[in-house]
């Protein structure tokens, strides 16, 4: 698939750069500040608009197909027709008095990594239990309509939550998320969660754990499905009271970069229509009521069960998706390997 022929982004609403970028130069052609014959440029207009150059070829290309903007001989486009018999205009089109808006300076519009983080996150989560991908950095920012700086950026910091990695030969990857990768991150939970817990113990409040607590009981009566929001709302409130309140910072920030792709290869298992774990929930509740008795040895000895167990359960999960087809909703910059 060409870069062309990719579908802007759903979760972006704002307008794309390369749409208010052509309205920007159709309008400055109307009002005569682009004279008919000036050869544009993409280099200089991207100063001017503060945008990407990619996103100023998109908006010439189609200012070309309304028949506003033109070809020809030189480099870059001409405003208007093409007239043979006249000569093109050069001048610096910084120099000229264009009117443009300020909402077309990417710094104020944030198409930063901030703008697409979310995003990309959730389309490499979707896709870490179905094998390897592969990433084009190109193919990311014409899907975004942003630069490949801003694409390094959002690649980086996904790389640093282990959710891509980057190859030998440069190449940006995605998964695949394995039995033994499965096992080995919820090793180092044990490891480190158990500990966490045991230091946490004092600074827990007993109070917001024992709501949560029943919380999680009503769950357990209703029976049924429990819905993928719900699932994560009540594990990860669990987690935070129960396991992140450890005084040790280093511990926290170990804990919580762990937890970050088995939390997006959950979301994928989720995705394929798979009910949240109630056993999980009946567990993580029984460690929360030992824990406000004060039965901290025993609430940590549980929760090495209960992790033991999750990863069995998470196992199972990746060997029912392992028989189902790849998905057609992936989005189509991610490149099977």
């Amino acid at each position: 698939m060409s870069q062309t022929d990719m579908i802007p982004a759903p979760a972006n609403s704002r307008t794309p750069l390369y749409l208010s970028a052509a309205e920007t130069i159709r309008a400055n052609i109307k009002s005569g500040a682009l004279e008919p014959g000036l050869v544009l440029l993409e280099g200089p207009i991207a100063e001017v608009l503060k945008i990407s150059r990619s996103s100023v070829k998109r908006a010439l290309a189609l200012l070309e197909e309304e028949g506003a903007v033109s070809r020809f001989d030189g480099r870059g486009y001409l405003v208007g027709t093409c007239d043979t018999d006249a000569a093109p205009i050069r001048k610096d089109i910084k120099t000229l008095d264009l009117s443009v808006e300020e909402a077309h300076d990417e710094s104020l519009n944030r198409p930063n990594w901030k703008r697409i983080y979310d995003q990309v996150e959730s389309d490499v989560s979707s896709c870490l239990v179905f094998g390897q991908y592969r990433i084009v950095e190109n193919d990311l920012a014409a899907y975004f309509d942003v630069s490949r700086t801003v694409i390094r950026d959002v690649l980086g910091r996904l790389q640093e939550r282990g959710l891509v990695t980057k190859s030998s030969t440069s190449r940006w990857l995605v998964g695949p998320l394995t039995a033994q990768s499965i096992k080995d991150k919820f090793e180092l939970r044990i490891i480190l969660e158990v500990a966490a817990l045991r230091s946490a113990a004092p600074f827990i409040d007993k109070i917001a754990l024992e709501k949560l607590c029943r919380q999680m009981e009503e769950t357990e009566r209703a029976g049924g499905l429990i819905k993928a929001d719900k699932w994560f709302r009540l594990v990860n409130a669990f987690i935070d009271l129960a396991i992140l309140s450890t005084p040790n910072r280093d511990l926290r920030r170990l804990i919580a970069n762990n937890r970050k792709t088995l939390q997006a290869s959950q979301k994928a298992l989720f995705s394929l229509g798979l009910a949240g774990d109630a056993l999980s929930i009946r567990e993580i509740r029984m460690i929360g009521e030992l824990l406000i008795v004060g039965a901290t040895q025993s609430a940590a000895e549980l929760l090495e069960n209960h992790l033991s167990k999750s990863r069995d359960r998470t196992i199972a999960q990746l060997k029912i998706v392992a028989v189902l087809p790849q998905p057609g909703h992936l989005a189509p910059y991610l490149i099977a390997v």
